[in-house]
């Protein structure tokens, strides 16, 4: 971002020709001011990308004046000047919000480094804050009964460092849910550290969770900071909490507790002070009672609970957040697609959105790289399995190719027979038992190893091994003692 109007606040009339001339020289739009009371009007009637700000001035002290420069609601890039730099002086400034510290006499070239880290800066700033916004935006879309009241929820416990867990299926958002506490928190200027619990593996996660000792392990070449540690006076999110081993969770209770912790291999005890957010999309009730989890942890994560809800159950959002997806896929891709046919929205409005919102997202996604410039998302662009293409529609109108759609699951295979199949009606099994048949058809492709049946079910190696212990525990002849090479 170009940096465009410069304040010069000097009282010494050579610096500030010099000053002028350089940054007119520069094509920058300069105001000058020889005291602060003039300083003070100047930005009273209107707004600033750079001040050059004298540390002594007739009228009083620099300083006091980039305090309240600091408070603007468009805060400028305030360099302080003066003849007498110390080091302390510069430290002070630094402190205070000044971007940098410029110390007499100075050389044009001097200015020219300064101008160009600060637009640097500002460009920074800029694709930061488009970011955020970007998150917030997919957030806050809604006007359904149940999105304002998780508005509310998240704005009471926002400004607390309450510990929240957010309860949800997968793709509702729960992250963004997270982020949002984040940006509303007094910690916001803080590290926002996420770390996945059900993506890290358990010889692995204590490490990620507390660090380690130089030589602490095998392949521990250097010592390294956890994830609590880095998180120190900011939040921490701990992704699908309910996927942390049970070897784990009396640890992780006692740093939730006493908020201190040791490093792998190490005998010192760091103390933390970290805000913790978690997230689950398990029934975490059921979980304790399967004694997969503990309780006590669960009631220390449990002060506030936030539920996200999935979208099937606001059905009044999902046109609203399909419009937000469209408008952003067609600025990220550079085209122009003029909404949906009346054919995609009823085919929107009358699935069911397993997926939540993230579905919807990849859906709209998908649906604007197959339409034609100029014309509206066809139901047919859209592949909904309960979509139906409209009058007039076809796969060749809603993109330049044909593409498949994809071929309802069956829940029998063409020779399986029961009672009703002679009416010709279709077998329902459960969907456990489909489960159950499609993890042995991956361990049998994949010759029993987990990790490549993890991977080819979509599936996390943790919930793999839950699902495996659970069939063995059941007695399954045909999976007692599948599966057990990893690697």
């Amino acid at each position: 971002m170009p940096l465009e109007k410069v304040l010069i606040v000097e009282d010494e009339p050579v610096v500030r020709s010099l000053l002028q001339e350089i940054f007119t020289r520069r094509k920058f739009t300069v105001t000058l001011a020889e005291s602060l009371a003039q300083a003070e009007a100047a930005t009273l009637k209107e707004s600033f990308d750079l001040v050059m700000l004298d540390i002594r001035l007739p009228d009083g002290d620099g300083h006091n004046f980039l305090e309240r420069l600091a408070t603007l609601p468009e805060h400028p890039l305030v360099v302080m000047v003066t003849g007498y730099g110390t080091i302390e002086s510069a430290v002070a400034c630094m402190r205070a919000g000044a971007f940098d510290y410029l110390v007499k006499p100075f050389r044009p070239s001097q200015i020219d480094i300064l101008i160009k880290r600060g637009q640097s800066f500002r460009q920074l700033e800029q694709v930061n804050q488009l970011l955020s916004d970007d998150q917030e935006d997919a957030l806050l879309v809604g006007k359904s009964p149940v999105m304002s009241r998780l508005r509310q929820l998240i704005e009471r416990v926002a400004p607390t460092d309450a510990t929240v867990l957010i309860t949800g299926e997968n793709g509702t958002g729960k992250e963004m849910v997270a982020r949002e506490l984040y940006r509303r928190s007094p910690r916001r200027q803080q590290p926002f550290i996420k770390v996945n619990c059900a993506a890290i593996s358990e010889n692995l996660i204590e490490s990620e969770f507390f660090g380690h000792e130089k030589g602490a392990f095998t392949g521990a070449t250097d010592r390294r900071a956890g994830r609590f540690e880095l998180a120190n006076q900011g939040t921490l999110l701990l992704d699908e909490v309910s996927e942390i081993p049970g070897s784990l969770q009396a640890k992780l209770l006692r740093v939730l507790q006493e908020r201190e912790f040791e490093r792998v291999g190490g005998t010192r005890t760091i103390k933390v002070n970290v805000r913790i957010i978690a997230t689950s999309n398990r029934d975490m009730l059921a979980y304790i009672e399967k004694g997969s989890f503990r309780q006590d942890l669960y009631y220390r994560l449990n002060v506030f609970p936030v539920h996200v809800p999935p979208l099937r159950e606001r059905p009044e959002d999902i046109m609203m957040l399909a419009q937000h997806f469209l408008a952003r896929c067609s600025r990220r891709f550079g085209t122009k697609v003029t909404g949906f046919s009346s054919s995609a929205e009823a085919a929107m409005l009358a699935y069911r959105w397993p997926g939540n919102v993230r579905e919807l997202q990849n859906t709209i996604e998908r649906a604007v790289i197959l339409t034609e410039p100029n014309r509206p998302v066809s139901s047919a662009a859209l592949g909904l399995p309960s979509g139906q293409i409209g009058a007039g529609e076809s796969l060749l109108t809603a993109a330049p190719f044909d593409f498949e759609q994809p071929e309802p699951v069956m829940a029998e295979s063409a020779g399986a027979t029961n009672g009703n199949a002679d009416n010709g009606q279709v077998v329902v099994r459960p969907i456990a038992e489909m489960e159950k048949q499609a993890i042995k058809a991956a361990l049998q492709q994949t010759g029993g190893n987990r990790t490549k049946a993890a991977d080819l079910l979509g599936i996390s190696i943790r919930t793999l091994r839950n699902k495996l212990q659970e069939y063995r525990a059941e007695g399954d002849p045909d999976l007692v003692g599948a599966g057990a090479e990893d690697e």
